[in-house]
């Protein structure tokens, strides 16, 4: 294997807004970094994610196919 050609990994501390301090090893070339969300604080992982219907999507949708699927299979 050649010598010289992969980066050097040195650890990076990404800080996160919610004040978390997440250190992993990085070829970046700073030592320190923000990132907007992490898993503490990302609705995800803590549980408290609410799912948005944007426009009645959902609803839209089944409303469409909701009934017709229904009927299909009952038909059989």
């Amino acid at each position: 294997m050649k010598k010289d050609t992969h980066p050097a990994v040195h650890e990076v501390a990404f800080t996160c807004s919610c004040g978390n301090v997440v250190k992993v090893g990085s070829t970046m070339q700073k030592d320190k970094s923000h990132i907007d969300v992490c898993s503490k604080c990302h609705p995800f992982y803590t549980g408290k994610q609410k799912i948005s219907d944007a426009g009645g999507r959902l609803r839209k949708f089944r409303d469409k196919y909701g009934e017709s699927a229904k009927t299909s299979t009952d038909a059989e």
